[in-house]
């Protein structure tokens, strides 16, 4: 969207509210496939999340997570923000000073682990079982 007007002379004043937060995006971070940097549990949550990118100049878009649909509720729901790959990392900076940053220390299971534990603990169990019963 151009920021002159066609005679040439600056727009001071943006046409619309789309016309407004393209005139915010930097171009630096405008290059490379879409990255999910962030979530909310909502749609509002994610909105605010992605005003706060935009004060950066990082364009950000919203997606449903996949997964999950409410189709009553429209609103309702965690949604994802994506921004280009060259503004991920200005992204991830913006969050954590926010405090909205995804926290890296989330726990997830070991899946080989997770099975060796299941299987001992089933024949412990077992074992159990037959001396109690024998």
């Amino acid at each position: 969207m151009p920021l002159v007007s066609a005679r040439g002379e600056p727009i001071e004043q943006p046409l619309s509210e789309a016309h407004e937060r393209a005139r915010k995006i930097d171009p630096r971070y405008t290059e490379g496939q879409l990255v999910r940097v962030a979530g909310g549990r909502n749609q509002a949550e994610a909105e605010f999340i992605q005003g706060l990118l935009i004060e950066e100049g990082i364009p950000s878009i919203l997606r449903r997570s996949p997964g999950f649909d409410v189709p009553d509720y429209l609103a309702a729901g965690p949604r994802d923000v994506l921004v280009p790959e060259s503004g991920a990392q200005a992204a991830s900076e913006v969050l954590h000073e926010s405090d909205l940053a995804p926290s890296a220390e989330t726990w997830r299971p070991d899946p080989v682990k997770l099975v060796v534990g299941i299987v001992l603990g089933g024949g412990a169990a077992a074992l159990v079982a037959y001396l109690l019963g024998g």
